[in-house]
């Protein structure tokens, strides 16, 4: 049986635990596509910017 200091103990670890599941779960769901697309987002955008100003210095 458990005294009360080891059932303290496994409290916190599940706690602990507990947390860094969720933790992980919503970084590998939400914050990582959120950031991978954002870069490629902006890759497009500094591309057609890139691609418009070397159109208007090319006189025609």
């Amino acid at each position: 049986m458990l005294d009360f200091s080891q059932f303290g103990g496994y409290l916190i670890f599940l706690t602990v635990f507990t947390i860094g599941f969720w933790l992980l779960i919503f970084l590998l769901s939400f914050v990582v596509p959120y950031w991978i697309f954002g870069t490629i987002m902006e890759n497009r955008k500094l591309k057609k910017e890139a691609r418009l100003s070397e159109e208007s210095e090319i006189p025609s």
